[in-house]
């Protein structure tokens, strides 16, 4: 199956993009799709072989899960590639311009689910990414 594809265009320096997004300080204030879920977790191991994983909550306690990975391919203020339990790959790729940084995300998509259902979540989660960015100094 073709992997999903996401993306958006962040005005920040690559530095700072690669930092918010990968930075546990910074997870827990972007990584949900909308305002009635929140991250109350976030670890991460940037290296290969190192762990990445979050906890996802609805605020109501209603629902949650975690989200796990484990890097096999790092390459600092460029890209990653992690694998998560169920072998899904995940590739997050940063593409610098002089102002603003292209943030692409590859996925495998998951059985469960419809196709536009993650599509519309992981790109969701993405564009609270670029307002977090965009709105933190």
């Amino acid at each position: 199956m073709a992997k999903i594809k996401i993306n958006t265009l962040i005005k920040g320096a690559i530095e700072e993009v690669w930092n918010k997004y990968t930075n546990p300080t910074h997870i827990v204030h972007w990584n949900f799709a909308s305002p009635d879920w929140h991250c109350p977790l976030a670890e991460n191991n940037l290296t290969v072989g190192g762990s990445y994983k979050t906890r996802m909550e609805a605020k109501d306690g209603s629902m949650g899960f975690n989200f796990e990975g484990v890097y096999i391919d790092v390459i600092p203020n460029k890209a990653f590639t992690y694998k998560l339990a169920d072998e899904r790959k995940v590739q997050v790729l940063f593409n610098p311009n002089k102002t603003t940084t292209e943030l692409v995300i590859l996925f495998d998509p998951d059985m469960e689910n419809p196709i536009e259902l993650q599509r519309k979540g992981w790109q969701a989660i993405l564009n609270h990414f670029k307002e977090y960015v965009e709105n933190t100094p």
